[in-house]
């Protein structure tokens, strides 16, 4: 292990919803207005959904930054202007509307850039190749990371995963059913979606042995050719894993995920690494 101690993050997607109140997560009576004080005292990140939605003004940001502990860190989902058109290399105004928003006002608590497609979004090397020269490196003095998360099956390729890493852009895992499993490793971190978790069981799944990300070739490599084992023993990678979270109740049982337990239910949910990857 080099450079700063490894971190994992563990946290939700927003965090005001109407049925984690009255004890179920938040204690009984506290004002909505203290929420994300609260939540982001029992995690240590949250990524905000608002802003796919709406534009948010700086003051917003700063006060979400002043509102958060030190060593938190926020994921953000970028506006839907962005990513939701005919063609992604049409973007560079939303790009850069969304990003001078104020999200630097975050300053050091300011974590991942998720750019989420839309499921219809399919594979074009071109126009996407467009979109990643869109993502500037730095804003403001701040190093940006920047994640995508595709939700079509034809992301899942060899063409795909190599164009994300000469752009050193992050691809969302997933576990859910619904979208493509894209377990190879395309940035200096890693952006993890759990969205299969259930209520049922303690730590949201049922998790047999070391839990591992798993290369997705059906050939046994690593989803581009090379085999599992001919693939370096260590790579020094930052992970950030988002999850989500179905139900309320289980809410109560974060404390353990933070010890190391488990991933826990209710709605939805992240998590950030920084370490090195076996």
């Amino acid at each position: 292990m080099s450079g700063d101690t490894p971190r994992i993050r563990v946290g939700i997607g927003g965090w005001n919803f109407a049925e984690w109140r009255g004890g179920v997560f938040y204690p009984a009576g506290l004002p909505a207005a203290q929420e994300l004080h609260f939540a982001s005292r029992q995690l240590t990140s949250i990524e905000i959904n608002a802003t796919f939605y709406a534009t948010q003004k700086p003051a917003t940001y700063a006060r979400w930054r002043d509102e958060t502990p030190d060593g938190f860190q926020f994921a953000i989902k970028a506006h839907r202007f962005a990513t939701q058109r005919k063609a992604l290399s049409d973007g560079a105004e939303s790009v850069v509307h969304f990003l001078e928003s104020g999200v630097t006002e975050l300053r050091e608590k300011l974590g991942p850039i998720v750019w989420q497609l839309p499921p219809y979004r399919r594979f074009d090397a071109d126009d996407l190749e467009c979109f990643f020269a869109l993502l500037p490196d730095k804003l403001d003095g701040l190093a940006l990371r920047h994640v995508l998360e595709p939700r079509h099956e034809s992301f899942a390729c060899a063409d795909y995963v190599q164009l994300a890493r000469d752009y050193g852009v992050a691809t969302v895992y997933t576990d859910s059913p619904d979208y493509p499993q894209i377990a190879d490793v395309t940035a200096d971190f890693v952006y993890a979606r759990l969205e299969d978790a259930v209520e049922e069981e303690p730590a949201g799944e049922v998790v047999e042995g070391d839990v591992a990300l798993e290369a997705d070739g059906a050939d046994g490599s690593d989803g581009d050719g090379a085999a599992v084992d001919e693939l370096p023993q260590r790579r020094q990678q930052p992970i950030f894993a988002a999850s989500r979270i179905r139900g309320g109740r289980d809410l109560q049982h974060r404390q353990a995920l933070l010890a190391g337990g488990g991933v826990q239910p209710a709605a939805e949910h992240h998590i950030f690494i920084e370490e090195e990857l076996p």
